[in-house]
Order: C-alpha cells, then sequence, then structure tokens
C-alpha cells in the first residue's frame, strides 16, 4: 500500500475567521470524504447518516430534531469527515505489519496512522517482537482469555471503552468483567465530563443533563461556558440559530473567541448561502481560564442583591422552598464574595457581568451548556455545582426551556454509562444484575482511568483491554502512560483502524479488528442494528450500509461474547452464543436490568427511538434528602508565578478526538502544522518571545518532574492574557498524572501552569 506522509510541517498563518461553516465546510467535508473513498461510498454514507433507518454519526452526541424535522443531510462538516475517515477504501493489512515494524510505527504522528486505512485481520505481537503477525480469531481470543486465567487477582485485569461502543456492547462488556470478578471499567468519561456527572449527582439527585433540543430552541437566554461548538458539536450551531429565531439569546463564556459562535452561516439555508448568517452570540466574556467559578458566584451575589431591592421579583421562592434544600446557609456565603476575587479571577470588568446579570433578570427560562472547559480544571466539580445554584435561584430547573446541559463529545459516551460501564455503579444496578444473571458482582470499587494508569505503573494490572477509543492519546502524563502500558503482561485493542495505542505495546499485544458504525453487521440471527444515546437522554437505532471493509471483521459484541465464553467457560444463565446471533436478545436482558429502557426493543424500534425519563425534569431529585441541594463552594482561582502562562489543551478544526484529520485549524487561521502555541500578544511582548518564535513549552508541578514538549512555534493570538493554548494530544505529555479535578479525578488538561523557553536548551 503506498504511504501516505504527513503534510508539509510549514506554519501559515492568517487571520482568524469571524463566521463558521457556509460554503466552505461543505466543501471541506466533500473534499476530504471523496480523498477517502468512491463518490458512491460517499453519498452511500451522507444520505443516511442521523436518519432514522440509517447511521448514528460516530462524531459526536447531539442529538437529532424529531423523525420528519430532519434535514436529509442531518450532519456537520466533522461528522462527513468522521463518518468516511471510518468508511474509507485504504487498508491495513498483513504486508503492512511486515514491512513496518511496531518501532517504526511508533515515530510516526498520529495523522499518519490513522491515515493508512481500516485494519483487516487479527495480529499478535508476541514476546519479544518487534513485528505484529497475523493470528487466528480463535487464537486470539484464546490468546487474551489465558491471561486473563492466569492473574492473581480479576483486580489486575482493566476493560476500557470509549463512547463509540454501542449500548448492546458496553452493556456486554461491563457484564464480562463483573462475571469475571472486577469493576475495573475505566472510560473516556473518566477524562472529560466525570466533573459534570459528579457535581449534578450530589445536586440533582442525576448525572444526566436536563434538557431536550425544543428547550434549546425555546429558551431566553443560553449560556455556552467553556465549549466550542464550531468544532466540537457544529450542529449545535443549527439549535442556537433557532433559538436567536425564536428571539432569545446567547451569551458565550470562553477564554479565546470562536469563529461558529460569533456568526453561523448555515449551509442549507438561503441565508447561510447567500446572506450573513447569524449572529450567535449576543455577548462575549473573554474569560481567564479557571474563572467560570467567580464568575458564577458573582452573578448569584448580584441576584440575591437584586432580591434584596426587589423582595418576591427576582427569587423563584416556590422552588427554594418546595424542591431545594440548604439555601439559607448558601445564601450567606454566596454574599461574601469579593469583587476583587472575581475580576482577578476572571479577568473581566465588574460592567461585563452586570450587563450578563441584566441579560438574566429580563429572561424567565435560562439553560447553561458547557463541555470540558469547566470540567478539566481542579474546581471543576465546584464550578458546576456553582451554575446549579445559579439555575436554582430562579427555578430554571425541571421546567420547559430551562436547565442543565452538559454537552457530550463521543456518539455514546452517555449510554455507555447507562449500560453500566462505571466503576462505581449503584447497589441498585448490581442487584438487578444479580437478579437476571444469577451471580453476584463484585462489591468493591474498580478503578478509572486515572487510577487505571497508576495501577499499571505500580504493577498491580497486568493486563489491558481497551474496546474502541485510543487510550495512550487520550490520557494525560504521556510519558508515565506509555511506561505504564509497557509494563503489561499483555495489551488487546479493538479497534478499527491504526493509532498510537497499537504502538505502546505489553509484552505480547493484540489488535482486535472491529466492524465500524458505518458497516453492516450480519449474525447468526440475521442483519442485526444496534443502539446508542445521545447527550440528551435520546435513544435510537444506528443500522451500517456498507459492506465490511474485510471479510475477517467481527463486530464488538461478537468479540466480547466470544471471549467471554473463553475466559469463563459456559453458563447457561448468560448465554454468550445467544448474545452474539441475536442482538435483540442483548436488549431484552437490558430491558430488565437497566432503569428506563422497559420494552426496549419495541421502543428503540418506533422511527426516532424514545427519551429516557429524567426524574429532575419532573421536579423529583434522587438526592439522599429527595431535593435540591445548595452547595457552599470555596472560592478559588488559577495563579501562574510571574513569566508564566495557563495553558489549555483544546481540539483543532480538523479533528475528531485524538485524531487529526488534516494540520489545519482553519477557523483559528492555523495552517500546515500542529506544534503551535497560541498566545496574546501583549504576554508575549512582556516575556519578550517574538511571534513566530521556536519554544518548548515546559509545565510545572510540584513533585519535581520536568514535563517538556518540545519545539512549539508561537503564534500570536487573541486568547485570554495570562494564558494560552495548544492542541491535544501533542501537549497530554505536559498534564501530569496527578493534577486531577477534585472529587471527580478528571485530568487538569485545562489549567496547566507552563513556561515558554527557547527550543533547543538542555532539558
Amino acid at each position: 500500500m503506498r504511504s501516505i506522509e504527513d503534510p508539509d510541517d510549514e506554519l501559515s498563518v492568517t487571520p482568524p475567521k469571524t463566521w463558521a461553516t457556509g460554503v466552505p465546510g461543505v466543501t471541506h467535508a466533500l473534499q476530504y470524504s471523496l480523498s477517502q473513498t468512491s463518490v458512491r461510498r460517499t453519498a452511500l454514507t451522507l444520505l443516511n447518516v442521523n436518519q432514522t433507518k440509517g447511521i448514528d454519526c460516530p462524531g459526536c452526541a447531539w442529538p437529532e430534531p424529531g423523525p420528519g424535522q430532519r434535514q436529509r443531510n442531518e450532519y456537520c462538516e466533522n461528522g462527513a469527515k468522521h463518518i468516511n475517515d471510518e468508511a474509507t477504501s485504504r487498508r491495513v493489512t498483513r504486508e503492512f505489519f511486515r514491512e513496518h515494524s511496531v518501532s517504526e510505527l511508533d515515530q510516526k504522528s498520529d495523522y499518519w496512522l490513522n491515515q493508512q486505512g481500516r485494519l483487516t485481520e487479527p495480529m499478535v505481537k508476541r514476546p519479544g517482537s518487534d513485528h505484529y503477525e497475523p493470528v487466528g480469531w480463535d487464537e486470539a481470543i484464546g490468546l487474551l482469555a489465558g491471561e486473563l486465567r492466569g492473574l492473581a487477582s480479576p483486580d489486575e485485569a482493566l476493560f476500557y471503552t470509549s463512547g463509540r461502543v454501542s449500548n448492546e456492547a458496553a452493556f456486554l462488556l461491563q457484564l464480562f468483567a463483573r462475571a469475571y470478578g472486577t469493576n475495573n471499567l475505566p472510560d473516556c468519561s473518566n477524562m472529560c465530563h466525570e466533573s459534570s456527572g459528579s457535581a449534578l449527582m450530589e445536586t440533582l439527585g442525576t448525572g444526566k443533563g436536563s434538557v431536550s433540543l425544543q428547550d434549546i430552541h425555546d429558551a431566553d437566554l443560553v449560556l455556552v461556558v467553556g465549549q466550542n461548538p464550531g468544532t466540537n458539536h457544529p450542529r449545535m450551531l443549527s439549535a442556537l440559530e433557532e433559538t436567536k429565531r425564536n428571539g432569545g439569546q446567547v451569551v458565550a463564556v470562553n477564554p479565546l473567541p470562536e469563529a461558529g459562535l460569533m456568526r453561523f452561516k448555515h449551509p442549507q439555508k438561503v441565508r447561510g448561502v447567500l446572506g450573513r448568517g447569524t449572529e450567535i452570540a449576543d455577548q462575549f466574556l473573554q474569560i481567564r481560564p479557571g474563572g467560570d467559578l467567580a464568575l458564577f458566584q458573582a452573578l448569584n451575589r448580584l441576584l440575591l442583591e437584586a432580591e434584596d431591592e426587589s423582595p418576591g421579583g427576582v427569587l423563584d421562592h416556590g422552588f427554594i422552598e418546595t424542591h431545594s434544600t440548604g439555601f439559607a446557609e448558601y445564601a450567606a456565603h454566596a454574599r461574601d464574595v469579593c469583587w476583587d476575587d472575581v475580576l482577578t479571577a476572571t479577568g473581566l470588568s465588574r460592567e461585563e457581568i452586570e450587563a450578563l446579570h441584566e441579560r438574566v433578570l429580563r429572561s424567565e427560562k435560562v439553560i447553561v451548556c458547557w463541555a470540558m472547559g469547566l470540567t478539566q480544571h481542579k474546581h471543576g466539580v465546584p464550578t458546576i455545582r456553582e451554575i446549579v445554584n445559579f439555575l436554582m435561584l430562579r427555578g430554571n430547573i425541571g421546567r420547559p426551556g430551562a436547565g442543565v446541559c452538559p454537552v457530550r463529545g463521543h456518539s455514546n459516551v452517555q449510554g455507555d454509562r447507562t449500560m453500566g460501564i462505571w466503576e462505581r455503579m449503584p447497589q441498585s444496578f448490581m442487584d438487578a444484575l444479580e437478579r437476571e444473571f444469577g451471580f453476584t458482582p463484585p462489591a468493591e470499587h474498580g478503578l478509572d482511568s486515572v487510577n487505571a494508569i497508576r495501577a499499571m505503573r505500580d504493577g498491580k494490572a497486568r493486563l489491558f483491554l481497551g474496546v474502541a477509543g485510543n487510550f495512550v492519546r487520550a490520557s494525560p502524563d504521556s510519558q508515565a502512560t506509555e511506561e505504564a502500558l509497557r509494563g503489561c503482561r499483555l495489551t488487546a485493542h479493538v479497534s478499527t483502524k491504526l493509532n498510537r495505542s497499537h504502538t505502546v505495546c505489553g509484552e505480547t499485544a493484540l489488535i482486535l479488528p472491529t466492524l465500524g458504525r458505518s458497516d453492516k453487521d450480519v449474525q447468526a440471527g440475521g442483519e442485526q442494528f444496534v443502539t446508542v444515546e445521545d447527550s440528551m437522554s435520546e435513544v435510537h437505532i444506528s443500522r451500517g450500509k456498507l459492506a465490511p471493509a474485510s471479510p475477517l471483521l467481527l463486530s464488538e459484541v461478537a468479540i466480547i461474547a466470544r471471549l467471554a465464553r473463553a475466559a469463563l467457560g459456559a453458563n447457561p444463565a448468560i448465554p454468550w452464543e445467544e448474545f452474539e446471533a441475536d442482538y435483540g436478545t442483548v436488549r431484552d436482558r437490558i430491558s430488565r436490568v437497566v432503569p428506563g429502557f422497559e420494552d426496549f426493543g419495541a421502543r428503540v424500534a418506533v422511527p426516532g427511538g424514545f427519551r429516557l425519563p429524567n426524574p429532575v425534569n419532573e421536579r423529583k431529585f434522587n438526592t439522599p434528602g429527595g431535593k435540591a441541594v445548595f452547595t457552599r463552594n470555596e472560592f478559588t482561582m488559577l495563579q501562574a508565578p510571574k513569566g508564566h502562562l495557563l495553558l489549555q489543551t483544546l481540539r483543532s478544526h480538523d479533528q475528531w478526538n485524538t485524531v487529526p484529520y488534516a494540520m489545519n485549524d482553519r477557523y483559528r487561521g492555523i495552517h500546515n502544522a500542529r506544534r503551535v502555541v497560541l498566545v496574546n500578544p501583549a504576554d508575549l511582548e512582556e516575556l519578550a518571545i517574538a511571534d513566530r518564535a521556536e519554544v518548548d513549552l515546559v509545565s510545572v508541578w510540584h513533585d519535581g518532574i520536568e514535563r517538556r514538549a518540545k519545539g512549539f512555534r508561537v503564534v500570536a493570538y487573541p486568547t485570554a492574557r495570562g494564558s494560552a493554548a495548544s492542541y491535544y494530544p501533542e501537549t497530554n505529555v505536559l498534564v501530569p498524572l496527578d493534577s486531577v479535578a477534585d472529587i471527580s479525578n478528571t485530568p487538569t488538561s485545562k489549567g496547566i501552569v507552563c513556561r515558554l523557553e527557547p527550543a533547543g536548551l538542555p532539558g
């Protein structure tokens, strides 16, 4: 197969864009799609993606409109790229692995690895070898099962998954892990929205968002905080456009100005092609990284003071008195917020904050949306708890057009958690498993992603199984993560395409190639479909349309079922062969174990599927006291010593999670390079660093270990003062393994204290 080299790394910079999508978005989507596969396959995927009888887009978890309300082309630029990146006609064969050693592949870029194409047959790297070689499915499954049976304890095994996995596969994976004897089920949620779940469970009793797509349309005010929908969830811009057209307002709170939140040109509307499009953000607050807690504390103080001036006219006393607890203590605490602290932490002016406060007072229905700009901070959980306080003060919980909206990334990351992919599932779930399958699940909590790395590092975990995802590049502290995985007896990855996790190997390593979301899935019981749950709790079908990339591929369900049978032996109470043959039998079991999935098969067969109930929307709260909880959150702020900056890692526009599709970030004006760091021009002047200078990024952490990302080009960019931004996964090396959010244990990838040193210095 021909080699696909990286584009030339010759940085060029153009002014950042002030609007997103339009005709260029369509053009780029088609260009990338047609570079991967044929016109016919491109048309087949794009005309079926996000349709009621088609393929759920693997790109993100933003929901689709109801049946009859969808566009014929119900996808975004990045969704089109992702579906056809998976549908690529390029293939990775045994000849490829014969030509390239593991050591050689480990020197290739993430872009290069991804561009090689779809994996086609199981491969094994045996102890002492530097090459993968073909292996039959029976032998591969036998190797993995044998290692599982040979571990000293089930807790020496780790079962990782990403949010690309279907509900059916996720349910079987957690069933297998628990029947094997461990709750070690780390997942990608641990590294992104774990802070959201922790905060929402504590305050509202449910770790999910409460709003629907219609609520977004109907809101008077939507706050988009720590989120860049133009790149990460582009179809959200269509929803925000509806908010604006219905008379609502949008406020963007972010350290960087983002094109999609300035102006959106809907590519399927005349106004988006020929006109100016729609101005999205009515106000932009360019906040310092980590300043969001202080912002919401200030807003809440202002609301309390406004109630003092107009008793009964600002706060929702009915909600507070009937549905909440802790208000009096909270209110006393909130009145002590210091304005000087707020202004320092946020980098905003008091006038900017008071202007937002006035918008809040004029709005009866308010939604707050957020993503990793909030969750990946040490104080991410308190920040989200403070947002809940903000919404509860005016009763914006549990009614139409209002509520909490954590915007998930991976397409089924929320569904995986619902299915039991969590190291700390509640006892009620464990009891239901025991009733259904006749075994007692392990009681001891398992390991999340960060603790899994620590366990491998310390020799306490010896086997790593990853189902989808790219654990090596999704994880913090790259050197520590790679050393931990290389210390395992066996690493195995269920994957569609080549990635860095295949080059960071245990003593024995397996690549287990699987069907993609776009592939037809035919089993002994006929053609199968799978289901997913989006970011707003809608559960629906996804059905592949393409011939599989290779006749040797197995589905994720089949791989898990065969491995479980080989590792655990035959067990009539858990009919793994039946599950592999007919996924409907898996859904039958889910309906009896997972709350909200009663009569699963019939309900999901209705076009568009069904929405899971959220008790918050009935103002019922599954907290210990049965009420929503006001919380007192201590003021905190990120501070960088003189000569240092607060670095946040982020995605480029031409990127899906850890995989870049090009070396560009079109909306930010960065072309042909990824090893760049964006810094405010005033900070560059103060640091005496020239625009385009080559520097190393060095993170500062109290363990004394120097973490250095070498060879970055500085780009003067309108970041918030005192901050910088750079792309992951290249900068994951800078995030210390032990620098995690309080309570949630999420890596602090948005708040790294670092300095910029001239490239080439010793160190």
